[in-house]
């Protein structure tokens, strides 16, 4: 996954809008006017912070310790910080980023 590709899955999600807030630098994804992902545009390899459950959140950063971090300037507890170097596949990307779109939007 490459930044067009994660901003093209962004913006898929209903409601989903695009943002700068922080500078040209660092895209922000928004639903409900909340913030579900960031990305620097600038890291290589790419690097996003997602909103997790905070149990999940242990979860993953157990399983994946090396690419799945404490979240990178935002709340440790409810925030990770995802590696995309090619070892977590695509599809659990997706999902990070699905259950932190959920987390974000709560209930229809």
């Amino acid at each position: 996954m490459d930044i067009e590709q994660l901003r093209a899955y962004c913006l898929s999600k209903p409601d989903a809008e695009e943002a700068f807030p922080f500078g040209p630098d660092t895209i922000v994804f928004k639903v409900k006017n909340k913030l579900f992902l960031l990305a620097g545009l600038d890291n290589h390899p790419l690097r996003f912070n997602v909103k997790c459950n905070p149990d999940l959140a242990i979860e993953l950063r157990e399983e994946y310790p090396d690419h799945v971090l404490p979240g990178f300037h935002m709340n440790k507890k409810h925030w990770n910080t995802v590696v995309v170097d090619g070892v977590i596949p695509g599809r659990v990307l997706k999902e990070f980023i699905d259950h932190s779109f959920e987390l974000v939007r709560g209930k229809k």
